[in-house]
C-alpha cells in the first residue's frame, strides 16, 4: 500500500467516525431530544467504540495478514453505518428520557459502525511498518493524520452539512462512498464485490423508502405539522413527537394550549392598552405573537428564534405573516441588539418537553432582559417541570434575584406537586394583577391561580440561583434521572 492511499484511508475513516458521531444527535433527537445528557452518552459511545476498535483492529493485523484487512471493514463500517438510521427507527419509540435508554439508542446506532472505522488506523500503521527504527515517525504521523481527518469531519458536519442537506442521505452517500472504498481495495475482481454493493444498494433504497419520523428536519429539531382533525383550521406543531404549539388559520385568537391563553390573561391584565412593544424569546409556532399582533394592531413584535426552518415551517404551514419581525439568532446574542428601557412586554417560550435551552434561564440571561424592558414592562416565561420541580423552584428564585415583584401561576395541582407540565412566572418592577389575572382565568372556565411574596418564598424554598457557571436545568428536569 503507498503512503498517499495509506494516509487517506486513515483520514477518511477517523473523518468519518465523527461525522456519524454528531449526525447521531439529529437521529436521536426525535425520541430522546437535545439536552447534554443525550450528547454526554453519544460522546462515551463512539469514544468506547473507538477505544475498542483500535484495540481489535491492533490485535487483528498482528495475527494475520493486515493488506486484506481495510477493504473489508470499509465494507462493513459502511453498511452498518447506513443501516444506523433504520435501528434508530425500530427501536426509537421504545426508548424512556433517562440515562439507560440514551446509552441503548446510542449503542444500538453508532457503536459498530464507530469500532469498524476505528479498526482501520492500526491496521494500516501495521501494513506501514517498514521496520522498528521507524515506528515512533509512522505511529506519530498516522496519529496526527486520523486527528486532523477527525478534526476536518467534525467542521464540515456541524458548519456545512447538517445546515445544506437532512441526515439520511447524508449518512446514505457517507455509507456508500465507505462501501465502495472498501470494495475497490478490495474485491474488484470477486464475486463478493457484488453482494457488497449490493447490501448499499438496498440499504440506500430503505433509506430512501422508510425517510424517518420527521417532515421536516431542521436545525435543531423533527418537526411535524398536524391537521386537527376536530377543527379544519387548526394545525399542531410537533417538535421531537412533543406538541409545541398550537394555530388555528383563521382565528389567531383561537390558543388552545393552557399555558398560552393563561399568558395572553397576564398580559391582558399587565400591559398597557393598545398598541404594545414586544420582544418575544422563541417561536415555535409563533402563536401568541400571531394572537397579540390580531388583538393589538399597530404593536411592535420581534421574535428572536434560532431555527431558520422553524420560520419557513410558520410561513408556509402555519400562521406567521410578514408583519412579525423574526431575528434568526441565538436569543442570547440577538437581545444585546435590542435597545435599552423599550419593550412593554417580553415573552420567554424558548422551551419544549424534549429540550431546555439552560444558557436563556441564568441570571445573567435575566438581567438583560430586565434591560430591554421599559420601567413598568413585563416578563412572562413559560417553564416546564415535573415531579419535585427543582427546575421551576430555581427559575423563580432566580427571578427574583433581579426582579422585585415576581409571581408564578399554574393550576393548584401543579403548586402543591401533584402533577405537573407547563408554569408562567411573571415578573416586573410593578406589582403584578393576580386578582386581574385570576379573573380573566375564571371568566374562561379554567383553574390557574398566581402566588408571590412569602407564598411564593415558600414554594421556592432552599433553591439555588441559576447562574451561567451553574444552570444544571437537564438534571433538575430529572428526565434523564438513573
Amino acid at each position: 500500500m503507498n503512503q498517499l492511499l495509506a494516509r487517506s484511508l486513515v483520514f477518511f475513516t477517523s473523518a468519518a467516525v465523527l461525522v456519524m458521531e454528531i449526525l447521531a444527535a439529529r437521529l436521536l433527537a426525535p425520541y430522546l431530544g437535545v439536552s447534554l445528557e443525550v450528547f454526554t452518552g453519544i460522546i462515551g459511545v463512539i469514544l468506547a467504540g473507538i477505544s475498542i476498535g483500535a484495540w481489535l483492529g491492533g490485535r487483528a493485523a498482528d495475527r494475520g495478514d493486515p493488506d486484506r484487512l481495510p477493504g473489508l471493514l470499509l465494507i462493513a463500517g459502511g453498511l452498518i453505518a447506513m443501516a444506523s438510521p433504520l435501528i434508530i427507527d425500530l427501536i426509537g419509540p421504545t426508548l424512556e428520557t433517562d440515562v439507560f435508554s440514551v446509552l441503548v439508542g446510542a449503542t444500538a446506532g453508532f457503536f459498530l459502525p464507530a469500532a469498524i472505522l476505528s479498526a482501520v488506523p492500526p491496521v494500516v500503521v501495521k501494513i506501514q511498518l517498514a521496520s522498528l527504527e521507524k515506528t515512533g515517525r509512522v505511529v506519530g504521523s498516522y496519529s496526527a493524520i486520523g486527528t486532523a481527518g477527525a478534526i476536518l469531519g467534525t467542521l464540515v458536519t456541524g458548519f456545512v452539512l447538517i445546515a445544506a442537506f437532512p441526515t439520511r442521505p447524508t449518512v446514505m452517500v457517507l455509507g456508500s462512498l465507505l462501501t465502495v472504498a472498501g470494495v475497490a481495495l478490495s474485491f474488484t475482481r470477486s464475486r463478493w464485490s457484488i453482494v457488497a454493493v449490493g447490501g448499499a444498494g438496498l440499504l440506500a433504497l430503505a433509506l430512501f423508502v422508510f425517510d424517518g419520523p420527521c417532515q421536516y428536519e431542521t436545525t435543531y429539531h423533527c418537526a411535524i405539522v398536524e391537521v386537527d382533525e376536530n377543527r379544519p383550521t387548526g394545525r399542531t406543531l410537533l417538535l421531537d413527537r412533543i406538541r409545541n404549539s398550537y394555530v388555528d388559520l383563521e382565528d389567531p385568537t383561537y390558543l388552545q394550549f393552557r399555558y398560552i391563553e393563561l399568558m395572553a390573561d397576564v398580559l391582558e391584565a399587565q400591559a398597557p392598552s393598545g398598541p404594545i412593544e414586544v420582544v418575544s424569546i422563541g417561536g415555535g409556532g409563533f402563536t401568541l405573537p400571531g394572537s397579540i399582533d390580531h388583538v393589538r394592531p399597530g404593536s411592535t413584535n420581534t421574535v428572536l428564534e434560532i431555527d431558520s426552518k422553524l420560520v419557513d415551517i410558520g410561513r408556509s404551514d402555519l400562521a406567521l405573516t410578514e408583519a412579525i419581525d423574526v431575528v434568526v439568532k441565538d436569543a442570547r446574542i440577538s437581545l444585546r441588539d435590542v435597545a435599552d428601557n423599550t419593550a412593554d412586554v417580553v415573552i420567554g417560550d424558548a422551551y419544549s418537553g424534549a429540550s431546555v435551552p439552560w444558557h436563556l434561564t441564568s441570571m445573567e440571561f435575566t438581567s438583560e432582559i430586565d434591560r430591554v424592558l421599559s420601567p413598568t414592562g413585563v416578563y412572562m416565561m413559560n417553564v416546564i417541570d415535573y415531579g419535585d420541580l427543582q427546575f421551576v423552584r430555581a427559575e423563580a428564585r432566580t427571578l427574583r434575584e433581579v426582579f422585585p415583584n415576581v409571581a408564578l401561576f399554574a393550576p393548584p395541582a401543579y403548586l402543591n406537586g401533584e402533577a405537573g407540565g407547563n408554569y408562567v412566572l411573571v415578573a416586573s418592577h410593578n406589582p403584578i394583577n393576580i386578582d386581574e389575572t385570576e379573573g380573566l382565568v375564571a371568566s374562561r372556565g379554567s383553574s390557574e391561580v398566581g402566588i408571590e411574596g412569602e407564598k411564593l418564598a415558600e414554594f421556592i424554598g432552599n433553591s439555588p440561583v441559576l447562574v451561567d457557571d451553574f444552570a444544571p436545568v437537564d438534571q433538575m428536569l430529572g428526565r434523564f434521572g438513573a
